[in-house]
């Protein structure tokens, strides 16, 4: 059998302790995993709430949901938590980081805030084209030109790419997730997107939460065309839940892989 990863797990819903890494192991157990790569969004800590504040302007939907959700969380408990973690002896292998929303202006700061921190591995995303919120809900389309949102949306995912800040990149073709489609071929994106990766060092985040959040109108896991270009240009590829809570860890992982391997 092949070695099982879920490379994104979110533990945002719990408190800093071992209890609760004890809750993701237990399940990741049941599930058959080899190892867990466990994770916050970086607007959970107040350090990185400059990067949010274009996008809270253009939409008071943004900015309810930032006021809701970010700055709860302190990152040096969340390092100290780490520490902790590598101290004890766990069934499965653990690694910590951090999921990073990218905004191509906010490189300096992302930067400043996730160097030298002691993470295994650091995860850009793209959650936002410019100010627009593409991910958080369906009616936030309207009126948007779809294929010049694709261009942005790639565009910018190359950018992450180039800017050797992370070492993957999460849910690569996530803009899918609510059904819109351009009116061209992704072709020629996809193929600029792995030759960023490869020449970064990067891998792929072959993820299943779109899925299990939109499984009407979103695919599972990236588009077949998108994982062949990415092994042609031998990028890796690192299967993936998105859990937010112990009951998600190893969503559909094995179906994840068999998408992978199909190419």
């Amino acid at each position: 059998m092949s070695y099982r990863i879920d490379g994104h797990i979110h533990i945002e819903r719990g408190e800093y302790t071992l209890e609760w890494i004890h809750e993701f192991v237990k399940r990741a157990q049941e599930t058959g995993l080899d190892e867990i790569r466990l994770l916050e969004h970086n607007y959970m800590f107040p350090e990185f709430a400059p990067m949010y504040d274009s996008v809270r302007a253009c939409r008071s939907f943004v900015n309810d949901w930032f006021i809701r959700k970010a700055g709860k969380k302190n990152l040096h408990e969340y390092l100290e938590l780490i520490k902790k973690v590598r101290n004890e002896e766990f069934p499965v292998k653990i690694k910590f980081g951090l999921e990073v929303c990218y905004f191509p202006k906010y490189e300096d700061l992302i930067g400043k805030q996730t160097q030298d921190k002691g993470f295994d591995f650091l995860l850009g995303s793209m959650h936002f084209i410019g100010d627009f919120a593409f991910d958080h809900k369906p009616e936030l389309w309207e009126g948007v030109d779809v294929d010049r949102a694709y261009e942005r949306y790639f565009e910018d995912s190359v950018k992450l790419a180039d800017s050797a800040l992370f070492d993957g990149i999460g849910h690569p073709d996530t803009i899918k997730i609510f059904g819109h489609r351009p009116s061209f071929r992704l072709t020629d994106y996809y193929v600029s997107l792995a030759q960023a990766l490869a020449k970064n060092g990067m891998y792929a985040d072959q993820n299943s939460g779109a899925y299990r959040r939109c499984p009407d109108t979103a695919g599972l896991g990236m588009d077949q065309e998108l994982i062949s270009i990415l092994k042609k240009h031998n990028v890796p590829i690192i299967t993936s839940s998105d859990a937010h809570c112990p009951e998600d860890v190893g969503y559909m992982i094995r179906e994840l892989n068999e998408c992978v391997e199909r190419e």
